[in-house]
């Protein structure tokens, strides 16, 4: 005999395989009555993580559709937030019992989304059924919005540039964790980002790592920034070592854009066992390292090497240093720390550095940090970014247990 709750996941993910998108919404409010929810609601997250976009074909009690709601300042949105099972008491007098419970759509660490459901049990059994379908419901959606147009054109809140198009359909999830790291990536201004790109990749112990930032802020930057990002991944991909790497973008640039084009950038790999970091710096800011609440170091090259795109060669070798358990690396472009307040201030490397020291010490997951960072900075130019601005942060984490959630 199977549980509500093994009815309600078991009869879900039967009905998931041949699903699209839009079938999510009717398939989930079906299966979930198996477990006692009612009025299940589902949102996804905007590019920006600002809002929480309900999928289609919902409607509230009123009959109306659902309205997108705030990342900050809702009660949806701090189980989005906060990476945790959210219990929202509805207050009704006819039926005091009820109680709406919220939990995050998780695919790994990236945030996918939310959802909710009525119950009128709120006990442990209850809420572990709450957050696996939470569970299963991330991985429906993710498996199915890579097809569906309905979800690029709900989570986007304004048009695109084609740049932006290329660029987003390059870039790696920006999030990841294991037992070993914690990474996260934030680009802006994600509708009409120019040049700017992050990748990485795992190969058995090491995590391979890229940021690239190329010259300019129009279509040409985007197409220098993916012939810089394939070059890289196909290097990569055949096994060879940093400078060739670094190499081989350098001339898949000056070949395609006769030397008139440049991209400056960093190529690491990362020793997820060790906590040995190697790495070349092709004429970008040098990363930083935050170590117990401070910056215990920033790994300036010995000797720069130019940019990529004009075959000047390289200057120095491969470097290294050797992390502590719990070192933070962060590489960024120049767009983070030269944002500049329509009164002409920067935001500068020592606000950075503060800011993720801050709300690391708040225990804040790494992509909600950088959430913030973002919002922070977009608020510093009043909304408006005169430049590209891309921040990877990894925490290396020597084998301790990373938590997702409750």
């Amino acid at each position: 005999m199977l549980s509500d709750g093994e009815r309600m996941l078991g009869g879900l993910l039967r009905a998931s395989h041949t699903a699209t998108l839009e079938d999510v919404v009717p398939l989930v409010a079906q299966h979930a009555g198996y477990a006692g929810f009612t009025n299940t609601q589902i949102y996804v997250a905007d590019l920006q993580s600002e809002f929480l976009v309900p999928l289609p074909g919902q409607v509230d009690a009123a009959g109306e559709p659902l309205s997108r709601l705030r990342v900050d300042g809702t009660v949806a949105g701090r189980a989005f937030r906060d990476i945790t099972l959210v219990r929202a008491p509805l207050n009704k007098a006819d039926d005091p019992d009820a109680v709406r419970l919220w939990t995050p759509l998780l695919d790994g660490t990236e945030r996918v989304g939310v959802v909710g459901a009525i119950t009128h049990r709120s006990d442990e059994t209850t809420e572990w059924r709450m957050k696996r379908l939470g569970t299963l419901l991330s991985l429906m959606v993710v498996s199915k919005r890579h097809s569906s147009d309905t979800y690029a054109q709900l989570v986007r809140t304004e048009p695109m540039t084609l740049s932006a198009e290329v660029l987003w359909n390059l870039l790696p999830n920006g999030s990841f964790a294991n037992d070993k790291v914690v990474l996260g990536g934030a680009l802006e201004p994600a509708y009409q980002v120019g040049g700017d790109a992050f990748d990485y990749g795992i190969t058995g112990d090491l995590l391979h790592l890229t940021i690239l930032d190329a010259m300019g802020h129009d279509l040409t930057s985007g197409l220098t920034a993916t012939i810089a990002t394939g070059a890289c991944r196909n290097s990569r991909l055949q096994g060879v070592d940093l400078l060739t790497t670094s190499e081989a973008i350098d001339e898949a640039i000056a070949d395609q854009f006769r030397q008139t084009r440049f991209a400056t950038g960093i190529l690491a790999d990362l020793n997820m066992t060790t906590g040995e970091l190697t790495w070349v710096n092709r004429g970008h800011h040098p990363p930083l390292v935050i170590r117990d609440g401070r910056l215990a170091a920033t790994l300036e090259s010995k000797v720069p090497s130019p940019p990529m795109g004009f075959r000047l060669g390289t200057s120095s070798g491969i470097e290294r240093y050797q992390l502590h358990r719990g070192d933070r690396l962060l590489f960024y472009t120049d767009g983070i720390v030269e944002a500049q307040s329509p009164e002409g201030e920067m935001f500068g490397l020592d606000r950075f550095i503060e800011f993720i020291v801050r709300h690391e010490a708040y225990g804040m997951s790494a992509p909600e940090t950088l959430r913030r960072l973002i919002q922070s900075i977009l608020r510093h130019q009043h909304g408006r970014l005169q430049d590209d601005a891309t921040v990877l942060t990894v925490e290396w984490q020597a084998g301790r247990h990373v938590a997702l959630m409750m």
